[in-house]
């Protein structure tokens, strides 16, 4: 076999010569604009990264990694306040332009980072309250139903939102709490996501049990929207995946934006949706969609005399007389909802309990608040009541304030004849129509000359009358912090659900406070925040046990596990049948009849027994009724053989079977 040297042709030689040549002159094409466009920049007097002058890849970047609001922070540390954070972008510290930029003319136009919020529907973009760019459109869209977000409209829901703590408070119970004990650890920030996603949109489901508060939020968000909740509070864990998926939706909404036409790239288009179908907020519209034609169709599990969102947006479709409301803008709505409710609202519940817990002396004056209020132990909190105490006030405001559901920048774009800045190394130079200013508002609510020195502090104080201060100065002080408060956005453009989620805070907290003692189980470490436009949090493991003078939920004999009677004049039970119907942390089935044999027991009534599934395995509670209460064991199946069982007797509570 002969060896052969391949040597190219002279016009293969050719070609690859003429191709490389073309790509380095594209390439210093490329460089040479950058650098012209850099040159002639108007933004090239202000200070910021060396990268960002010339590139969006650099915000991107920094974005992606979850902690953009502290990376902004040292920037106007060293720079000042202002920073230009990409070639047109331009970071601004300076809360007296927040009623010039955010007012009510609407000449301060959105910028297409909220493009990504819209959805592609039959090929074409819908956008939604959020996301809409035109001014005049968004007023057309949010006046037919503006009316059922104000505090008057939300406090209608009100009974529905009552459920849901109930049932939040009814799983704590059966799944951790055991009296005045502290309970054994477990994730409250999850819990309350679930409730507070149970108080907006969908029909009901029935998942399977499991364990896991942000499901709070989303329960919440379903009860409201929809008058059934999405199912975690039951379920206790994200059973659909739902809840992954809006964690990963908002990852790629913060960075996406940045650079907007990758959004039309990746996401919307045609052949995106053919080759893996609807993702990001096209797959939540779709979900919405759905939502709609099981309404229409009646299909839906729901009480019909109690009013919900969905309830009202379809009102407003039939009363609408310019052919401005369809189901698309209905759609719109729902996402609305269903998007940033949830996840603001699991935000500011969470930053209360955590940062008052951390913060030495908030959690005991809290307390002793709530608890001196003169409010029936084991209720729910009403909105009116929960407003009437100044410190749980300063808390959630503080609470908001410290990190608010929206930690990074809101752009706008600069109208025409341009702004001037008042403030930074240009001081007093104008920019011009067309630059982007973004307002971080967990920058601005940190500003100093605002919040005072302390405005890196968590400090609920902040919002009530000092010692030896004025009315007419404290008046001030808060009108000063109220105007400059951008958690919520402002002007025409603030969040539409700003009162109901603000409802839901002051009474969950409120009644958390009012029922458990909470604590934390690892004080000495810091919660892990990671931002993605919303701040996601992670890390409030608590173990809680119920306030003196709190009952848990009754035991019902229809809800208990397993029953067993006593023998007549028998001291004893023996070969008590067992049935475990249940899920185990892993979602997988148990249908056993298992044979407990059990020795040497005080006369009784009648048995329960109650399982739960951990990591170190199954745990049987056992219950015992006598004339003055009930008895409780916690122990393993193998050992209720044994003759001597440790019976503690509660006579102020018990807790339900499961």
């Amino acid at each position: 076999m002969s060896n052969h040297i391949l040597l190219p042709m002279p016009g293969q030689m050719l070609a690859a010569g003429v191709l490389t040549q073309y790509l380095l002159a594209a390439a210093v094409a490329f460089f040479a604009y950058i650098l012209v466009s850099e040159l002639g920049s108007p933004l090239r007097r202000y200070p910021g990264p060396f990268l960002a002058r010339f590139t969006n890849l650099w915000r991107l970047y920094y974005i992606s990694r979850g902690s953009f609001q502290h990376d902004v922070s040292r920037l106007h540390k060293r720079y000042g306040p202002v920073v230009r954070i990409a070639p047109n972008v331009l970071d601004v510290d300076d809360p007296s332009l927040l009623k010039t930029v955010f007012g009510t003319k609407g000449d301060w136009k959105k910028t297409g980072y909220y493009d990504s919020a819209s959805a592609l529907i039959n090929g074409h973009i819908v956008h939604n309250i959020f996301s809409q760019p035109d001014e005049d459109k968004h007023a057309a869209e949010k006046k037919p139903v503006a009316k059922y977000y104000t505090p008057t409209g939300v406090l209608t829901l009100e009974p529905l939102i009552d459920k849901t703590i109930a049932q939040l408070c009814k799983e704590l119970d059966t799944r951790f709490t055991i009296g005045s004990a502290l309970s054994k650890p477990f994730d409250l920030g999850s819990w309350i996501l679930y409730c507070a996603s149970i108080f907006l949109i969908l029909p009901s489901l029935t998942p399977p049990p499991a364990n896991n508060l942000r499901q709070d939020a989303w329960d919440v968000i379903g009860t409201a929207t929809f008058s059934a909740p999405f199912g975690y509070l039951s379920a206790g864990r994200d059973f659909d995946g739902t809840l992954l998926a809006s964690e990963s939706l908002l990852d790629y909404f913060a960075w996406v934006g940045c650079i907007p036409v990758l959004d039309r790239l990746l996401q919307k288009n045609n052949l995106a949706q053919w080759i893996r179908g609807p993702a990001g907020f096209s797959a939540l519209a779709a979900t919405c969609v759905e939502r709609l034609i099981a309404r229409y169709s009646g299909t839906e599990n729901r009480d019909p005399t109690q009013p919900d969102y969905l309830d009202r947006f379809i009102a407003a479709k039939e009363e609408d007389t310019e052919g401005i409301v369809d189901d698309n803008q209905i759609v719109s709505w729902i996402m609305v909802n269903m998007g940033p409710g949830a996840d603001t609202t699991a935000i500011t519940i969470r930053s209360a309990l955590y940062y008052s817990l951390k913060t030495p002396g908030a959690w005991e004056r809290l307390e002793k608040e709530v608890l001196g209020a003169g409010w029936t132990p084991g209720s729910v909190v009403s909105l009116k009541e929960a407003r009437k105490l100044p410190y749980l006030e300063g808390v959630v405001r503080e609470a908001i304030r410290y990190l608010p559901g929206v930690s990074l920048g809101l752009e706008r774009f600069v109208p025409a004849g341009g702004q001037k800045l008042s403030l930074g190394k240009a001081k007093d130079a104008t920019v011009p129509e067309g630059t982007i200013l973004a307002f971080n508002p967990w920058i601005i609510n940190r500003n100093r000359e605002v919040w005072g020195d302390d405005s890196y502090e968590f400090r609920p104080e902040r919002w009530l009358k000092a010692d030896g201060e004025s009315q007419e100065a404290f008046s001030r002080r808060l009108r000063a912090m109220n105007d400059t408060d951008l958690s919520f956005g402002a002007g025409s453009r603030i969040c539409i659900g700003k009162n109901m989620g603000v409802m839901q805070a002051y009474k969950v907290v409120a009644t958390l406070v009012l029922n458990y003692e909470i604590e934390l189980v690892h004080p000495e470490r810091e919660w892990t925040v990671i931002n993605s436009w919303f701040p996601r949090q992670e890390g409030l493991e608590a173990a809680t046990s119920l306030v003196s003078g709190v009952s848990a939920t009754p035991i019902e004999e229809s809800s208990v596990v397993a029953r067993a009677s006593a023998g007549s004049g028998s001291s004893a039970l023996s070969n008590i049948v067992a049935v475990i119907n249940g899920f185990n942390d892993d979602g997988i089935t148990l249908n056993e009849v298992i044979t407990l044999p059990l020795d040497t027991c005080k006369p009784i009534t009648s048995q329960y027994l109650q399982y739960s599934w951990g990591k170190g395995g199954v745990i049987v509670r056992a219950y015992k009724k006598s004339s003055s209460g009930y008895c409780r064991c916690d122990t393993s199946p193998e050992n209720l053989s044994t003759s001597s069982l440790a019976w503690e007797h509660e006579d102020a509570w018990c807790v339900k079977a499961i």
